[in-house]
């Protein structure tokens, strides 16, 4: 008889508990990412996300749980957590007044590495992220998506197994966000184990293996990205018309449809399966009926993020001004702090 065994988890938390005052960020979740994976925590401004980092990552103390990060107790030892661990905030850690090589021998003297070790591993990271050509230009010069690159490139000068990511690609257009991507998935085929937050639901999407959707401290729903995206209805075949005695004979032979006579388009109900949409087609032929245009929408996790979480805005479209996350509550005398 064989006996299959759970992967080694790389985070585990349980009953993780966080409040300033009476204003409770994190209300008992509960956490499990599996070695070697994207885990990605989803939520509005204000959920707890970046909160739940700070913890994780002993940047700050919960309230209560049982925390463990690389089999390593966070309350009993935190060292052995901070040695394996790398963090990249929302907001970069890079010195603009130096040059980009300067600031990767700053974190190799923060991580107490032999001198030739410290300065092969530069060259290796900045190589990697591209940045040889400008590693001796200041940082001040680089653009966003530049800056976001020395940054993570920072955090992997301890060969971290495991890597915080929070909100690694706000601000960035669309190709530096891609290409942060693909250095992410490299991280992850290497074996290394990343924690990302997001407010870019696409992001999700497209990487990570499990998903978590926080809403007012408490999980919502958590699962992979089709797991999450068949807790919604709402699925549909919507087609067009351009001839109004076309669009009515459709009706006629569709049977039950939501029509906009405005428009002259009909929405049928599908679950988006190759079946369902055969079987419409099947009879628009049969009725010798063609559509103008067909589309084909399946619930996606913006859906699942407005149904769990009741917000009308998309998260990467919150006012600019509104704090990140409750954490933004804390006491004024607790500081804020950067670790790698």
């Amino acid at each position: 008889m064989t006996t299959s065994t759970s992967p080694a988890l790389a985070i585990a938390a349980t009953g993780l508990r966080k409040a300033y005052g009476n204003n409770t960020v994190l209300d008992g979740i509960d956490l499990a990412v599996p070695e070697g994976t994207i885990f990605s925590m989803l939520g509005p401004n204000g959920a707890g996300k970046t909160t739940a980092v700070k913890i994780l990552s002993t940047l700050i103390s919960a309230d209560a749980g049982d925390l463990r990060v690389g089999g390593h107790d966070l309350a009993a030892d935190p060292q052995s957590v901070r040695a394996m661990i790398g963090v990249t905030g929302q907001f970069s850690a890079v010195d603009g007044l130096i040059t980009g090589e300067e600031n990767m021998l700053l974190m190799v003297d923060l991580h107490h590495l032999p001198r030739r070790e410290g300065h092969r591993a530069t060259a290796e990271l900045l190589e990697r992220f591209d940045l040889t050509e400008a590693a001796r230009k200041p940082a001040v010069t680089y653009s966003g998506g530049m800056k976001r690159r020395l940054d993570l490139a920072m955090t992997l000068v301890g060969s971290p197994r495991v890597i915080f990511l929070d909100e690694p690609t706000t601000g960035l257009d669309p190709r530096s966000r891609h290409n942060m991507w693909g250095i992410i998935r490299e991280l992850v085929s290497d074996g290394v184990t990343v924690f990302l937050t997001t407010q870019y639901l696409e992001e999700a999407d497209q990487l990570a293996d499990h998903i978590a959707v926080l809403h007012e401290g408490k999980i919502a729903a958590r699962g992979t990205a089709d797991e999450l995206k068949r807790l919604v209805p709402g699925g549909h075949v919507r087609l067009r018309f351009s001839d109004p005695a076309t669009y009515e004979a459709a009706i006629l032979a569709l049977g039950q449809v939501t029509r906009d006579d405005e428009a002259l388009s009909l929405q049928i109900p599908s679950d988006g399966s190759q079946r369902e949409l055969r079987s419409i087609l099947d009879r628009l032929d049969s009725a010798a009926i063609e559509a103008d245009v067909l589309t084909l929408h399946t619930p996606d996790l913006d859906d699942v993020f407005f149904a769990l979480t009741g917000s009308t805005v998309r998260p990467a479209e919150q006012p600019a001004d509104q704090p990140a996350d409750q954490s933004a509550a804390r006491p004024a005398d607790q500081p804020k702090e950067t670790v790698r």
